[in-house]
């Protein structure tokens, strides 16, 4: 069933709403109108958005109406296991026996990516965005408000509002189970927004420093999102929100910790603070060894006891933990144990001001991690790491290494994304960087250097599966190497900083390097 979809547009703010079409409501949204047809000359694409409806009317139900919130929540790029969160938040995830119900709901957005109707890629995180051809396919049906009212009447709407604008007229009426808004009025919140008692996603973005107590009777409420920067606290009737899957916060200044209440939602899975990169930590209560649900834990200083408790959250898939020599051997202890971890990010305290990590040749990883993050410095490579077979993401931020950390890397036989942020200290990279057949999965490698001036060489048949290639506050860099050429697979070359040195030699003499790759842009060109 195809959406509805009403957009109120201001000089300053877009009103979007959406809600599902009723099975026999109409049959005009399921034909490509002729109009359109006429009206596009190419016949390919109209072909490719015939082929695109067709595969559409196919789906079952449950893939129909997954695809169709993704296009609500990711009509661009956004982070796939935020995606997997709100799927899981709207009740779209069948539950299966003996499956972990985030892994379902990603195994549908894999096979809606195998279909071609999703698009994924990765940029420091896997990202998904709905196909081009979902809304030329006449899937989204444009209609007026009096249109929208009359067809929505208890239906499930999905309202995105812009900021600091007042709520649009029958707004109360509407049945609003998912809502996103930028609020700076305390008392709109607590009025208008903890009044809406079916609403299952609420996304607050804004300047309020406080949340009103009433959001306490959102009882319904399983992904709440907060990206208020003035945030001071909150309120400790947010231990009513029992159904709460996921507390998202982001850009906070203020809230320096969790309440105590945060440990009464037992059916919490997904805890989300700052990220750590941020250089900002929130504090979380003792106790969150209770939680034993927990799927995802990011953003956490394991001081103060907190990093023994983390052994006792088996179920624990994703962990982004603070570190530091004082309790270093206590959260290794723990992490040991989490044998279900699939993500780790290990940060020193202040990565930014070249505090180094803790040791890390005691530890010893979990056996099925597939993305591991360190953000401080390393005296050198774990020697651990080569045996991490299962390893596809890889980020090493502010290492400060002195030595080429490709020559441990280009052998791990999974590895499928790699960002050496600040990792070495070089001017130059040499062929020496990847050899014939090395990193034979590694589809995206993202390079952020101060210091890099050149890339010499890269010999033939290395990197075999190559597709993006980012430069990041590479401002020196002059040079791209000689054989880029020869790297077929290769699509896109990102230079954020492009120096006018290299610009002039990839628009003249050295265009044979990079005039098979079919996107190469830059943000912005410096001399």
């Amino acid at each position: 069933m195809p959406l509805f979809k009403h957009v109120i547009e201001l000089d300053d703010g877009i009103y979007e709403f959406y809600c599902e079409m009723h099975s026999g409501t109409t049959t005009e949204a399921h034909v490509i109108p002729s109009s359109r047809i006429q009206q596009d000359k190419d016949e390919g694409e109209t072909s490719s958005l015939a082929a695109f409806k067709s595969n559409y009317e196919k789906l079952p139900h449950y893939l129909k109406s997954c695809l169709d919130y993704c296009y609500i929540a990711s009509e661009n790029y956004k982070d796939k296991g935020e995606v997997v969160r709100l799927l899981l938040a709207q009740g779209l995830i069948p539950e299966k026996p003996g499956e972990i119900m985030e892994d379902t709901a990603e195994n549908i957005i894999n096979e809606l990516i195998g279909l071609e109707m999703l698009h994924e890629r990765y940029l420091f995180n896997s990202q998904i965005k709905v196909s081009e051809f979902y809304e030329k396919s006449c899937l989204v049906v444009k209609v007026e408000e009096q249109d929208f009212v009359s067809k929505a009447a208890n239906s499930p709407i999905h309202a995105i509002l812009p900021l600091g604008q007042d709520l649009p007229p029958n707004f109360k009426s509407l049945l609003i189970q998912s809502l996103a808004i930028e609020v700076y009025s305390f008392r709109l919140c607590r009025q208008t927004i903890c009044g809406l008692q079916f609403l299952l996603v609420l996304c607050l973005i804004g300047q309020i420093a406080y949340l009103p107590d009433e959001v306490g009777d959102l009882v319904h409420l399983k992904y709440l999102y907060l990206a208020c920067y003035k945030m001071k606290t909150l309120p400790r009737t947010i231990a009513n929100l029992q159904k709460l899957q996921t507390l998202h916060l982001t850009n906070y200044s203020n809230l320096f910790q969790l309440p105590v209440e945060i440990l009464n939602i037992k059916q919490l899975r997904h805890l989300l603070l700052i990220d750590m990169s941020t250089d900002v930590v929130i504090r979380i209560p003792r106790g969150i060894g209770t939680l034993a649900n927990l799927h995802t834990c990011t953003g956490v200083y394991a001081g103060a006891g907190i990093a023994s408790e983390l052994s006792s959250l088996t179920q624990l898939r994703k962990l982004d933990v603070e570190v530091s020599d004082d309790h270093a051997g206590e959260l290794f202890a723990s992490i040991i144990k989490l044998e279900s971890l699939v993500s780790l990010s290990l940060t020193a305290e202040h990565p930014l001001n070249d505090r180094l990590l803790p040791e890390l040749e005691p530890f010893s990883p979990p056996p099925h991690l597939q993305e591991l993050i360190l953000r401080g410095g390393l005296v050198e490579m774990p020697n651990w790491l080569p045996s991490v077979e299962n390893l596809t993401i890889l980020e090493l931020c502010y290492s400060n290494l002195l030595e080429e950390p490709s020559s441990v890397l280009q052998y791990l036989p999974k590895l499928k994304h790699l960002t050496l942020w600040e990792a070495y200290k070089a001017k130059l990279i040499g062929k020496e960087f990847c050899d014939v057949g090395g990193f034979p999965e590694l589809e995206t490698l993202i390079i952020a250097s101060e210091n890099l001036v050149e890339w010499t060489e890269i010999v033939n048949g290395a990197f075999p599966s190559l597709r993006y290639l980012r430069f990041y506050n590479c401002d020196k860099l002059r040079f791209l190497p000689e054989g880029l050429q020869n790297i077929s697979t290769i699509q896109e070359l990102y230079v954020f900083y492009l120096h006018g040195d290299l610009a002039r030699r990839l628009n003249g003499e050295e265009n044979y390097k990079i005039k098979h790759i079919s996107k190469f842009h830059w943000f912005e060109e410096i001399f």
